[in-house]
């Protein structure tokens, strides 16, 4: 299983499918998606960082970059 840091808090998140989850009989959900925001950046984040995002308005990179690391909690 392949598995990528999250650019909100550093997290190593799980990557599904490709030839890693071909043979494996626990095969496990990505644990966060890439999003392209709207100044043009495009940040991985996992499901957690994305929750708390604002949804009040549109996310920008400084949002991703306010977000806090896995190491400050």
């Amino acid at each position: 299983m392949a598995n990528k840091p999250c650019d909100g808090c550093g997290k190593r998140v799980n990557i599904g499918g490709g030839i890693a989850d071909l043979w494996s009989l626990d095969p496990k959900p990505t644990g966060g998606i890439a999003l392209e925001l709207v100044d043009g950046s495009e940040h991985f984040l996992c499901h957690d960082c994305i929750d708390r995002l604002p949804d009040d308005r549109e996310v920008i990179a400084g949002d991703v970059e306010a977000l806090p690391s896995e190491t400050a909690e």
